[in-house]
């Protein structure tokens, strides 16, 4: 018998040392004021604890509130699942699938469209309705073959880097990364509660990290990247962030210039970046460690196909499956310049997917047309896949490099 019950401000110790018994953990203490530690911006009110018949806390599942930035810059807000572990002396007793469907239960109550994750261990959450919609890899570059290609005439940037310690930069990386977050799609906010507690992963994280902060000729503050040295002389780039591409192209050149260093990894690097063709080596810099990295997952079919934006006109009947939840609908989509409309139909599908796919292909990251080579889609029309690739495509690649 298992009982699961929200938790409140005066559960969070128990909540995080069940959490970190999950995972086999051991819980590192705060600093002042309670910050420091990555869980520091957990939002206890958003927990919920899973207890055995002897009223032992066995599993835990939490959430953040968040934004999501959507195709044609659409911002949804979504809850950002995290903490969710159950005990090695509990697994594979249906602790897990309560949690999770509770926890959705909750999600919809809140009027949210979509949930999202980043699944530590990628086959599990599928079954939950999770389908992975952004991914991200390094990018390595030898520091003897780091040369930039010539600029042409006219391209030179007339703004300028500086260089900043982490700990003074807080105030302008939290309005940068703000103003980026809202022109990518696949990015999450990163509310002003994770900055003040230094919650998360540097450079959120008060680690010691050097900031190359680009100004645009104006003096604006436009791009960021936070690094450090490491002691085999591998500078190791936390991330990258830049609202214009001569920004990125400036930080980028900084990096690669950088003195008595053996080689540059940038992290975060989206599968649509232009980093290679910016080297004078095309082939100098190597991809590594590619990942999936956010999951999507669909709550209301019909709100999250008319929050999007979309840049082509057509329409499509889709029969979604939803097994996790027991539900089968079939919508008509309608998409005229750019907003959409989505009703329950009878008509024949042009296509057949389970939501969990619904979530990898709202964000534009992968083609219809590739889920159904791999055998995912049903397409019922010869045509189908090409429409539903022209209508889901999205202006640039989605990408999240926000780790929560």
């Amino acid at each position: 018998m298992i009982d699961i019950r929200p938790t409140t401000e005066q559960d969070l110790d128990l909540f995080v040392e069940t959490m970190h018994a999950a995972f086999g953990m051991f819980v590192d203490p705060p600093g002042e004021g309670g910050t420091g530690v990555w869980w520091s911006a957990f939002e206890p009110e958003r927990g919920l604890l899973a207890h055995d018949a002897d009223g032992r806390p066995v599993g835990t599942a939490g959430a953040y509130t968040l934004e999501l930035t959507l195709p044609g810059g659409r911002i949804v807000p979504v809850s950002g699942v995290t903490a969710v572990g159950v005990l090695p002396s509990h697994r594979r007793r249906g602790v897990l699938t309560a949690l999770m469907r509770r926890q959705l239960a909750g999600l919809r109550e809140r009027g949210e469209v979509l949930a999202v994750l980043l699944a530590s261990e990628s086959v599990i959450y599928r079954r939950f309705g999770y389908g992975p919609a952004t991914s991200t890899q390094n990018y390595a570059v030898p520091r003897q073959r780091a040369a930039l290609a010539p600029l042409r005439a006219g391209d030179a940037d007339p703004g300028t880097v500086e260089l900043l310690h982490r700990d003074k930069a807080v105030e302008l990386l939290e309005r940068v990364y703000d103003e980026y977050r809202r022109l990518r799609p696949g990015s999450v906010s990163r509310p002003h509660r994770w900055w003040e507690r230094g919650a998360g992963q540097p450079p959120i994280a008060p680690k010691p990290r050097y900031v190359a902060l680009h100004r645009d000729a104006a003096g604006r503050p436009d791009g960021y990247a936070s690094y450090h040295v490491d002691d085999d002389r591998t500078l190791r780039v936390d991330e990258t962030i830049a609202v214009t591409d001569a920004a990125y192209t400036a930080l980028a050149r900084y990096l690669l210039g950088h003195d008595l260093v053996q080689r540059v990894v940038f992290r975060h690097v989206p599968p649509d970046h232009p980093l290679p063709w910016l080297l004078a080596d095309h082939s100098a810099g190597q991809p590594e460690k590619y990942t999936d990295w956010l999951w999507a997952r669909v709550l209301d079919v019909p709100g999250a196909l008319t929050s999007r934006g979309w840049s082509a006109d057509g329409e499509l009947v889709l029969d979604v499956d939803d097994p996790f939840l027991g539900e089968h609908h079939r919508h008509l989509l309608t998409v005229r310049g750019g907003e959409a409309a989505c009703v329950p139909t009878d008509r024949e599908p042009d296509l057949s997917l389970d939501v969990s796919d619904l979530g990898t292909i709202l964000l534009g990251g992968t083609a219809p047309s590739t889920l159904a080579r791999a055998g995912h889609l049903r397409l019922h029309h010869p045509d189908a896949a090409a429409r539903a690739d022209a209508l889901f495509r999205a202006e640039r690649a989605p990408h999240c490099l926000h780790w929560f």
